[in-house]
């Protein structure tokens, strides 16, 4: 993690928090297009069509055992700033509820284009808000924390070790839904076409991006400088 002045580590800390509401645009949106969640989100917005709490609160609960996960596996190899994880995880999940709010019903399309724009659109928000936190270079979200956790362990590369995760989140997610409703919600091509989209549309957004957020927290100097 590279070091701050106070003023840069609170600009560090706002342009975090705005990734993360970024991404909750995107899973909002996502969720209106009715073609599937990104894969970090199928399985809470699953759980959420199960039991009684809210998408945001279903988020923090998952989120929250990713977490636990970590500390089990990594024990005293856990670093306690990662705790952070839970901090930020609470305000995504409340930024979840509130973006949901925000776009609401009115915004539900008509014809699968229609959807369709509406994925796309959710797929930039979420590439944007993914660039924003990752720049910042504070801590993961607790899904790409389990995935290092583990690829540390196993010494599996930590991008083939985040398909695994994502994909057994996935089918953890067409699971839950098949067993306790038998059809399946949240999951469909929207979110296989997230997975791979995604990727290309953040390598786009953090061309001008990067810059910018470098500049602000880190005064511009390169990483290899600090």
């Amino acid at each position: 993690m590279r070091k701050s002045t106070p003023i840069q580590w609170v600009f560090r800390v706002l342009i975090y928090v705005l990734g993360l509401f970024f991404m909750a645009m995107g899973v909002a949106f996502a969720a209106n297009s009715d073609l599937g969640i990104s894969p970090v989100n199928s399985l809470p917005y699953v759980l959420s069509a199960v039991i009684p709490p809210d998408p945001g609160t279903c988020v923090i609960i998952v989120f929250c055992s990713y977490i636990l996960m970590q500390i089990i596996i990594l024990r005293r190899e856990f670093k306690p700033i990662n705790l952070l994880q839970i901090v930020f995880s609470t305000i995504f999940g409340y930024f979840v509820n509130f973006t949901k709010w925000i776009v609401g019903d009115f915004l539900i399309p008509g014809g699968y284009m229609g959807r369709l724009v509406m994925l796309a659109i959710s797929i930039v928000f979420i590439a944007i808000g993914v660039v924003l936190y990752i720049e910042v270079e504070m801590v993961p979200m607790p899904m790409e924390g389990l995935s290092l956790a583990i690829a540390g362990k196993t010494g599996v590369a930590f991008h083939n070790m985040k398909i695994i995760i994502d994909c057994v989140v996935v089918v953890a997610g067409v699971a839950l839904s098949f067993a306790c409703l038998h059809k399946l919600v949240y999951i469909r091509e929207g979110t296989i076409i997230t997975a791979i989209v995604t990727g290309k549309v953040m390598a786009l957004v953090k061309k001008p991006l990067s810059p910018l957020v470098r500049k602000v927290c880190f005064g511009g100097v390169p990483a290899e400088a600090k």
